[in-house]
């Protein structure tokens, strides 16, 4: 990866891509098909014929440009349904609260399930579900549309309308999928958690929304055990008074508890067609939450039709998916992934939705699914790919992948040996598409594009109409230099609104308080001459020596390669007397040592690979590193901890994975400040 230095450095002539898609997939991709076809009746660029770099640079640029032309084109190349019209597209361009497409009805849930409509596909699965012990299970879209349509009319009989909020305590499971397309169906909010998190986790979410119906497992199973949740759902329905339903989802067999509604009641109805309420294009889809490491995480409020418009470019034209394809992203009802992947539904594809350790009965386990279903687009974690690295497996020879077309990562930046393996372990004709963007738009700021070759540890470009670019403390756009991540110009799927901030200071703060008018998101980035993309991490913890400023992302690449360490993590801690400390926490393999020869590898490996500014202070062995529940490292809340601040003043403990892991910090802080 990239490294921050106070001075440009040379950028060497373009290297050589690691994969390059060939002619017949250019071609043959929907993102060439649409150019074509907007340039025609659009007024895009037309491709230029055998460079397929120029033509997605050129389409990028109008993309960004004619943001108007760019999203009516795309509503009618994929034939959205307005039973409504719009007045204008983009009637005001102002952030926060760019408005788009007024006038305009619709809804996210009747495009989802229009596949359902074809008699030829009625029968084709919608969804290929797979658990720990069975063979995969099909859902057709005949099928999924009758379920759909029966709960949906359950839920308008229970006075469940537009702006209700129903919330989901789910495991990635086809029940799940059915609960919120119902609930757009109807108008009203959805919003979910994976049973894995705690009561008090959840109710952190679910009370600020006060959900109307819970829809809820009685266990899940998770690394061939079972995991009964018949406490916590009690403990859910006494703390959430405004709750006229809660529905049983028999995950592990057992009858509804008292007072609760079973599953197959409200979804039994033979002849139940979906009714789909028309709504505005800024009426809410549902509800995502931060991390929220700190105070109460955020409820972030996304709309039907930005939703729609912003997953149907990314699916469709990004991830190249649509008939014929199965999409699967390793994922749990609690990130916003796993409603991107939902969103297969959108382009026809078969989604396919795995309940399950992504590690068990071993690190081949994912691999496998994607050969028991004919996986074609591949998506997971970096983190997964890195273990699959150090478990020394090779599922390209020992299972059947010939239909993966692409492997795609996100959760964190994939680093050089990830590339390298998928490469190698998987197959040399293989897309790599390493993914960013988050929760907050619950799409990718940059990405894959089907079209454009592959270079090691990038991003293979920004998103169409996504104005992304790198700016330095004083808003000067940056080229091949590090600088913060913004994007100039709306986006659909942006918030309409925060869930409680009636003002939109909270909004605001988040994303607008730095460079008022532009979005920043809080990631260090590298927009390359080659118009790539380098993700170096959180901005908002960087380290930063001497002025110079690097990535937390860079030091894990390298440490990390070291096979004695598990996982690691690097704070920058500026201290009362104006000094500033750097330690590396690693959490070792199984049966390796901190040792002086070990700790003097780690330092080399930073000083000749990266930067002798940033060969940590100390290295210190831990337990294991803390993360969010969504899997992300917690360096904010590790590095207040550091300085000094109370455990329960630097983090919302029902936000992380294992709050014994950060005692160690608080104790370390009150060491060392006497």
């Amino acid at each position: 990866m990239t490294t921050a230095h106070s001075t440009p450095q040379p950028q060497p002539v373009t290297p050589e891509p690691l994969w390059r898609p060939d002619a017949d997939r250019v071609a043959g991709a929907r993102i060439t098909r649409f150019q074509s076809w907007a340039a025609e009746h659009h007024g895009a660029p037309a491709a230029v014929p055998g460079d397929p770099e120029t033509s997605y640079a050129a389409l990028h640029r109008w993309s960004v440009e004619e943001l108007p032309a760019f999203w009516k084109a795309l509503t009618e190349w994929f034939d959205v349904r307005f039973s409504a019209p719009y007045e204008t597209v983009l009637a005001d361009s102002a952030m926060p609260g760019a408005e788009w497409f007024p006038g305009a009805k619709l809804n996210y849930a009747e495009h989802a399930l229009r596949t359902a409509e074809d008699p030829a596909r009625a029968d084709d699965p919608a969804l290929l579900h797979v658990d720990e012990e069975h063979e995969p299970r099909p859902v057709t879209w005949r099928e999924l549309r009758r379920q759909v349509g029966s709960l949906s009319a359950e839920l308008r009989r229970l006075g469940v309308g537009p702006g209700d909020r129903v919330s989901g305590y789910l495991p990635n499971v086809p029940e799940a999928v059915v609960a919120l397309l119902a609930t757009a169906a109807v108008g009203a909010v959805w919003t979910s958690c994976a049973p894995d998190f705690g009561a008090r986790s959840v109710l952190d979410r679910f009370q600020q929304v006060e959900p109307a119906v819970l829809f809820t497992v009685d266990g899940y199973r998770y690394g061939g055990k079972e995991h009964d949740r018949s406490e916590t759902v009690a403990e859910l329905r006494r703390e959430l008074p405004s709750l006229r339903a809660v529905v049983h989802v028999p995950l592990l067999g057992t009858p509804a508890p008292e007072g609760m509604l079973e599953w197959s009641a409200l979804t039994g109805s033979e002849d139940s067609e979906p009714v789909f309420e028309q709504l505005p294009f800024a009426h809410p889809l549902w509800v995502l939450y931060s991390s929220g490491t700190t105070g109460l995480p955020k409820a972030i409020v996304q709309s039907q039709g930005g939703i729609l418009l912003e997953h149907l470019k990314q699916l469709g034209l990004h991830c190249d998916t649509g008939p014929g394809d199965r999409f699967f992203w390793y994922t749990s009802t609690g990130w916003m992934m796993w409603n991107f992947l939902i969103s297969g539904l959108l382009t026809g594809c078969t989604v396919v939705t795995y309940d399950g350790s992504p590690g068990h009965p071993d690190m081949n386990a994912q691999w496998n699914v994607a050969a028991r279903t004919g996986t074609t687009f591949f998506g997971t974690s970096a983190a997964y790919i890195m273990a699959c690295g150090k478990a020394d497996i090779h599922p390209g020879r020992d299972l059947d992948l010939s239909r993966v077309k692409c492997v795609a990562t996100t959760g964190s930046p994939l680093p050089p040996d990830g590339f390298r393996w998928i490469h190698d372990e998987i197959s040399h004709d293989m897309w790599i598409a390493s993914v960013s963007g988050g929760t907050d738009v619950c799409s990718c700021f940059a990405g894959a594009v089907p079209t454009l070759p592959v270079h090691t540890g990038e991003l293979q470009a920004p998103s169409l109409a996504t104005d992304l670019q790198s700016w330095d403390p004083q808003g000067k756009p940056l080229t091949d230099e590090v600088g913060e991540l913004v994007v100039t110009r709306p986006m659909p799927s942006m918030p309409i609104h925060f869930w409680n901030d009636p003002d939109g200071s909270r909004y605001r703060d988040s994303y607008f308080e730095m460079f008022p008018g532009v979005w920043r998101h809080g990631d260090w980035i590298t927009l390359t001459g080659r118009n790539t993309v380098v993700i170096h991490g959180r901005s908002d913890s960087t380290l930063n020596r001497q002025g110079v400023r690097m990535g937390s992302a860079d030091i894990y690449e390298a440490v990390e390669r070291l096979p004695e360490i598990r996982e690691s993590l690097v704070i920058g801690v500026e201290q009362a007397d104006g000094g500033y400390w750097m330690p590396l926490f690693v959490h070792l393999a199984q049966g390796a040592e901190l040792d002086d020869a070990l700790r003097d590898r780690i330092k080399r490996t930073i000083r000749e690979g990266l930067s002798p500014r940033h060969v940590p202070d100390e290295i210190i062995r831990i337990d294991g590193v803390p993360h969010t529940l969504t899997g992300k490292r917690l360096e904010v809340p590790v590095k207040r901890l550091l300085q000094g601040t109370r455990l329960d003043k630097a983090v919302n403990p029902g936000s992380v994975d294992d709050v014994e892991l950060l005692r160690f910090y608080e104790r370390l802080a009150q060491e060392r400040n006497g």
